[in-house]
């Protein structure tokens, strides 16, 4: 599928297929086109090329509210002026459903998200987590074909964000309704996808299921963008085709060994490589294997976590995250042995 607004591409070569119940997330930075998909699903636009189907039916041509999508904005968009029972019923007098059933399946979908007591309340009178439910259940209560969720918990505070992810799961997994959700936050789309879709510069960068893109990111962009990396240049030595790891070698006659893509056949010694090592992968491996000594540059305390900038003895400094801190803390100055497997840093080459 292809979308441009005038000379900006914003989708370019998008091929993506959500199964029947799915919780499908969109996920990406500002800008990479992942609202621009939601909004071609609703049909608030149309693409340039390429077939949207729903059930194998073509609807490029049928109009949003032909389409029986039930969708929560950003902002919400609940009407001021209407109490919660009218907004959550307005789909539904707008459908001519006769009133006794309207009012049946209004009771019905505030009971599912927890809010019939509010029934009676305006949108001013509310929170936002409140109103996030609320606008939630105006999308259900018309028993939509396909639910589209566009960054839903963004306005809310993290407290709020933690428990509203697990309201929607809860919801999807009891309605089994088919979901489509955007968002930029990878640690929420990691903890309610069934799959991700990872999208940079209007393209799909890689789909998957939460664990398979978080382990196993197939471009730097995903590797680099799914949690927080840092980021080694080097230059494979050799390459080791039975486990699929690589010796790198770096400035200071320091070395590591990663673990190579699964199709690394395109991969060879010599080859330039980028090494993504995860900011929490760092501290509490298990001791045997690979081991790395580094300098602490410097630390800060956070209670249940530390921060650390360590020093290689290449010069690169690695950002690393120690939980549950016990015993005698390290210093400024200390050096460390850290054991870090070769699973724990992901080979990529520079140019993908």
């Amino acid at each position: 599928m292809f979308k441009a607004f005038g000379k900006v591409n914003a989708l370019q070569d998008v091929n993506i297929q959500v199964s029947e119940g799915e919780l499908f997330l969109i996920l990406g930075p500002s800008g990479c086109g992942k609202t621009t998909a939601l909004r071609v699903i609703a049909g608030f636009y149309k693409p340039d090329s390429g077939l949207l189907r729903f059930d194998g039916t073509t609807v490029n041509d049928v109009p949003p509210y032909r389409r029986n999508i039930g969708m929560v904005f950003q902002n919400y968009a609940l009407w001021p002026h209407m109490s919660v029972y009218e907004n959550v019923a307005f789909g539904l007098k707008m459908r001519k459903v006769a009133t006794n059933d309207r009012v049946e399946r209004v009771k019905r979908v505030l009971d599912l998200v927890k809010m019939r007591e509010y029934a009676d309340r305006f949108p001013n009178q509310l929170s936002g987590g409140q109103q996030q439910r609320i606008a939630l259940a105006r999308a259900l209560v018309i028993e939509p074909t396909v639910l589209l969720l566009d960054e839903p918990l963004s306005n809310l505070d993290a407290k709020l964000r933690m428990e509203m992810r697990g309201e929607i799961r809860r919801i999807h997994k009891e309605l089994g309704i088919t979901t489509v959700y955007v968002t930029h936050d990878q640690s929420e789309a990691l903890a309610i996808a069934d799959r991700i879709a990872v999208m940079n510069i209007g393209r799909v960068a890689q789909i998957g299921e939460p664990r398979e893109i978080y382990q196993n990111p197939q471009s730097s962009f995903v590797a680099g963008f799914m949690g927080e990396s840092n980021t080694l240049s080097g230059q494979i030595r050799t390459i080791n085709k039975a486990t699929g790891t690589a010796i790198v070698d770096f400035e200071g006659n320091f070395t590591l060994e990663g673990h190579l893509p699964k199709d690394f056949s395109k991969y060879s010694t010599g080859d330039s490589v980028k090494c993504f090592i995860r900011v929490r992968s760092i501290f509490g491996n298990p001791p045997n294997g690979q081991k790395i000594q580094a300098k602490v540059m410097s630390l800060t305390y956070h209670g249940e976590e530390e921060y650390y900038e360590l020093e290689l003895p290449c010069g690169e400094i690695l950002r690393a995250l120690r939980f549950n801190p016990t015993g005698i803390p390290l210093s400024v100055g200390d050096t460390v042995t850290i054991p870090l497997p070769p699973a724990n840093v992901k080979l990529l080459k520079e140019q993908e």
